[in-house]
């Protein structure tokens, strides 16, 4: 669930006169909700400076004593979600509801951050094999030092704790940029972690714009976690690539659900609509197109059709959904729209009277080319286009003809497994939509140009850490061909061993 400003690496052009300080604004009145720093690349490097140095303290508590420090910090997070969730409200325009169940997620994953560390990362022994039987082998993992993590707007607590929490857990410090969109909850999850954890200050908050970003992939951090556009992923990894730092980008996607003829067809309608315009469409993991097998497309577009007809976006508690965030993006999505209906799709829900800023109204697209903006590009807005296919064969083809590979999900009675291991996607969900996010034990990333690596899980604490092998001498052995004072015969006696235990 990702996004970030398209600026959020890049050299902001919001004004041409110096400032010190920006506003974080609320996407449904306009009003400022707060202000924020701009910090240069001096105040960027002297903060990642005093996080390696506190960073050395947090990493030597071990695992057990992170542990207890993360768990200090999510009972407070629990009794504070309101508060956090209306910050989250106010600077992206999301219902209530939909801000406490980010927060949800976000208490839930760090719960399991904290404790798994230990068992994923731990040293533990490995084989020595043959020629080195009288090794000991082991591998742990062991932190990078100081990560960068470079949040987004659309979720802007569960997205980037998915990556700080992680990543504290297996004993970095951690500088996080959040959006220039919403400064206002990363300064609140840095305040309340210091809070929780005053002893160790290695969680840091730089804001600002591009300049900031770009800043951060210079300071020397260890690693960068970047979540954003393909476009600014790329130069992300340029930036990083001059210092060899390695880096964690997780970008944009168009994910498609594939509807079988045997699928149960209202949880399916149901599911697109939640998938599609839930956060007003505002979730890279989002359903943005459908395949759905001829016999029961019919019956199909009813149920869809009927179910977004009933919602209303609108910054009141009653709404559906709230506006779009980045005032930017109404021009895609706009944009999207009249390309697909010009070129001879159907409306079905909305049309192109359903823009309007700061607010979309759902629409619902069919027939549209498959080489349409609306199918080929993310629209990140309340639309969703529906697609008819001779069978679910087809509809995998046509889902996996995308650069794009984040997400997907499948509804099938009897293929629903096989359709989903098919698809050329980081994720799959059967009989559901976005459900593999909500669990933590799962990695969670995409492939293509939705990016690489990958967050959650155990793939999710190793990506934060280092893995340092280790072999230890237990005895000499008889036969020792690493050195020059071997005999003769000491390979030609390892040949005859390796025939005999490996050559069979």
């Amino acid at each position: 669930m990702t996004r970030t400003a398209r600026d959020s690496v890049e050299v902001s052009s919001a004004s041409s006169a110096p400032s010190t300080t920006f506003e974080s604004i609320d996407p449904r009145t306009g009003e400022v909700v707060g202000e924020h720093p701009i910090h240069d690349a001096a105040e960027v490097s002297a903060r990642v400076a005093a996080a390696r140095e506190a960073q050395v303290a947090w990493a030597e508590l071990g695992f057990s004593g992170r542990k207890q420090h993360l768990d200090a910090w999510r009972r407070l997070l629990s009794k504070r979600v309101d508060d956090l969730a209306g910050l989250i409200c106010a600077e992206t325009g999301k219902p209530l509801d939909d801000a406490r169940l980010e927060l949800i997620l976000v208490i839930d994953h760090l719960h399991w951050a904290a404790a798994n560390a230990e068992k994923v990362l731990k040293r533990r022994k490995v084989p020595s094999g043959v020629l080195m039987a009288n090794q000991t082998a082991t591998v742990e993992y062991l932190p990078f030092g100081v990560v960068g993590v470079i949040g987004p707007w659309n979720y802007p607590a569960f997205t980037p704790m998915g990556s700080i929490a992680y990543a504290l857990a297996a004993g970095n410090a951690v500088v996080f940029k959040p959006s220039e969109l919403t400064p206002g909850v990363g300064q609140w999850l840095v305040d309340s972690f210091a809070e929780a954890v005053p002893e160790h200050p290695v969680f840091r908050l730089v804001t600002g714009f591009g300049e900031t970003g770009a800043a951060l992939c210079a300071s020397g951090v260890d690693k960068v976690a970047f979540t954003g556009s393909t476009a600014t992923g790329k130069r992300v990894m340029a930036s990083c690539a001059q210092n060899l730092v390695p880096v964690l980008v997780e970008c944009g996607g168009k994910d498609a659900l594939i509807v079988d003829a045997d699928a149960d067809l209202a949880a399916a309608a149901d599911a697109a609509v939640w998938g599609a315009m839930s956060n007003a469409g505002q979730t890279c993991i989002g359903v943005e197109r459908v395949y759905v097998v001829d016999a029961v497309a019919d019956r199909f577009l009813e149920l869809v059709t009927e179910r977004a007809g009933k919602l209303r976006p609108g910054g009141e508690p009653s709404a559906h959904f709230g506006p779009i965030t980045m005032p930017s993006q109404v021009d895609v999505i706009r944009g999207h729209i009249d390309d697909a209906l010009r070129r001879g799709a159907r409306a079905l829900v909305g049309g192109k009277h359903s823009v309007r800023p700061p607010f979309v109204e759902p629409v619902v697209l069919t027939d549209v080319p498959e080489d349409s903006t609306a199918v080929t590009e993310e629209t990140f807005g309340p639309t969703i286009v529906v697609q008819r296919v001779r069978d679910a064969d087809e509809a995998v083809a046509r889902a996996n003809d995308s650069r794009y590979g984040l997400g997907g999900a499948v509804f099938s009675r009897a293929r629903g497994v096989e359709l989903a291991r098919r698809l050329r996607t980081g994720m799959v969900s059967v009989n559901s939509v976005i459900s593999f996010a909500g669990v933590p034990a799962l990695p969670f990333g995409g492939v293509g140009d939705s990016g690489f690596g990958r967050i959650h899980g155990p793939d999710g604490l190793r990506e934060f850490a280092r893995p340092q092998s280790m072999t230890r001498t237990r005895y000499r052995m008889p036969l020792n061909p690493m050195t020059f004072g071997r005999s003769k015969g000491t390979i030609r006696r390892l040949m005859r061993l390796i025939r005999v235990v490996r050559g069979r």
